[in-house]
């Protein structure tokens, strides 16, 4: 069933206005829509406007809920003839730039009709809270009042009324008129997704909190967007120096985390608020063996966390131009290395490694053939973790297609599930399958999966993270590590696999 036609038409004079009884002024109706839902699902879909304006606007990072009452209403409200306020939400939005504009507050406040003894919210209205002389950012609508409704009628619709600051244009060409219209639209799209119990495609911070990610990121950003400037690769600084960054930014907050310490009051050490302008990162827990970047690239990842005060490593099959000018700490920390993983099969390998050691957290961001072979190096190194971000399909010994490669087990539907593929839910396409592939691989390595849908500018943001394992013995920590040593042998005996060459092509592939 698809989401009815969005038809916005401007209200016409003939429209009943909302009136502030206080001042005895008329509203101003912008414009109006079929509504396509019935009143109860009003509230549901103006739930999402209050507490993800951000889906609406690139300016805004989020909002945060101050305070929130059904009683003893805040009096800069206003009061509406044939309405009673309910439910207030005294929200704080933030800034996605704080540098450029400012924090705003505001009321929320959702209204019933003075008929309705069942209290069904009809009416919201946003009310800026603004000290005097203070004015609006300029994202916020040069209005006193905006205002929401579900007007119960024949067919039933969805208006936008505003009371605006004085000289403030409403025409069709205003900027107030297409603001109205981004917000009428969402709402109509919201009440439809509420009305067919849509579900979202994918879940983003399923594993680290929002608030703490974009807190800490914006900081991140603007440490090292000095970078975009700096790039000496040919390919897109803005995407790459911002993906990185978000991916150091979740890795700082994985790893607090999880290597935090139980406090006396029972709370991780993650969970204490701090200022991150002090860069409390410096002293915040870490991997014991450091990290190791496989396939690091443009060692830029690596620069980060080597910059904000990380130990660890990055190798790749040959030196990129801008290793050489970064500052002399990570170009001792980058490394030219034709991994073989098939080598690891002899204990004396694994022990004389000098970067893949016991309690190091591998990441392998992106990392094409060596992505399979995460799992299982964590397994066989006794790694304290990883994080994989699995861009081209591969096998140990060559590109994934599902009808040639021997699946894992699945432990039951649910496990499917909790991958957060996104798409449609038939988890059908081939990439779909890989990732199942790669999370099952996993779990028969012996780590437990969590996957995240990362925040970063990229198409292929899916991860799995391994930081616990399921065994809880030794013995089930032996059979792991002859799973791995399985995995190793019967890629040497097919005899397909080659390390790639140190100009960064590979043999045979």
């Amino acid at each position: 069933m698809s989401r009815p036609r969005f038809l916005p038409e401007p209200c016409g004079d003939g429209c009943d206005r909302l009136m502030s009884t206080a001042q005895g002024k008329r509203w101003t109706p912008i414009l109006q829509c079929s509504a396509d839902f019935p009143p109860e699902v009003f509230e549901i879909a103006i739930s999402q406007l209050i507490h993800h304006p951000e889906y609406n606007s690139t300016l805004i990072l989020r909002s945060e809920t101050v305070e929130e009452r059904t009683s003893d209403m805040p009096p800069s409200i206003p009061a509406l003839e044939g309405f009673r306020p309910i439910r207030n939400i005294h929200r704080r939005l933030l800034p996605r730039r704080p540098g450029r504009d400012a924090g705003l507050e505001q009321h929320c406040t959702l209204y019933t009709s003075d008929a309705d003894e069942q209290n069904c919210p009809v009416v919201l209205v946003l009310t800026p809270i603004l000290e005097e002389g203070g004015s609006l950012p300029y994202y916020h609508p040069a209005v006193r009042h905006l205002a929401f409704r579900y007007v119960n009628a024949e067919i039933p619709l969805l208006r936008i009324e505003v009371d605006p600051l004085p000289s403030t244009p409403t025409d069709l060409d205003s900027r107030l008129y297409r603001t109205c219209l981004a917000l009428l639209d969402t709402l109509h799209r919201y009440g439809w997704g509420a009305l067919t119990n849509y579900k979202k495609r994918v879940h983003h911070d399923c594993i680290i909190p929002r608030e703490a990610y974009q807190d800490l990121y914006l900081v991140m950003r603007e440490r090292h967007k000095h970078l975009v400037n700096e790039w000496q690769e040919v390919t897109d600084p803005l995407k790459h120096v911002f993906e990185d960054i978000g991916i150091a930014t979740f890795l700082m907050l994985l790893w607090k985390e999880s290597f935090g310490t139980q406090g006396e009051n029972g709370l991780n050490d993650a969970a204490v608020p701090e200022n991150l302008q002090t860069a409390p990162w410096k002293s915040w827990p870490r991997p014991p063996g450091g990290f190791i970047d496989l396939g690091c690239g443009n060692g830029l990842l690596t620069h980060i966390l080597i910059a904000e005060g990380y130990e660890g490593h990055g190798i790749d099959v040959r030196a990129r131009t801008s290793w050489s000018h970064y500052l002399g700490a990570t170009q001792s920390h980058l490394h030219t290395e034709a991994l073989d993983p098939t080598a690891f099969l002899e204990p004396t390998a694994i022990r004389e490694h000098p970067y893949l050691r016991e309690g190091v957290f591998i990441i392998a961001n992106h990392a094409d053939e060596l992505t399979p072979w995460t799992p299982v190096l964590a397994t066989l190194f006794s790694a304290s973790g990883y994080l994989s971000i699995p861009c081209c399909a591969w096998t140990f010994d060559e590109k994934y297609e599902r009808s040639r490669v021997w699946d894992y087990p699945v432990p039951d539907d649910s496990f499917v599930d909790s991958l957060n593929l996104g798409g449609e839910g038939g988890n059908t396409s081939s990439y779909s399958r890989y990732r199942i592939w790669l999370a099952t691989l996993s779990l028969y390595c012996g780590w437990a999966v969590e996957c995240e849908t990362l925040r970063i500018p990229s198409t292929r943001n899916w991860a799995i993270v391994g930081r616990k394992r399921t065994a809880e013995t030794k013995e089930e920590l032996e059979i792991s590590r002859e799973r791995a040593q399985g995995i190793i042998s019967q890629v040497k005996e097919r005899g397909l696999f080659k390390t790639r060459i140190p100009e960064g092509k590979a043999k045979d592939h």
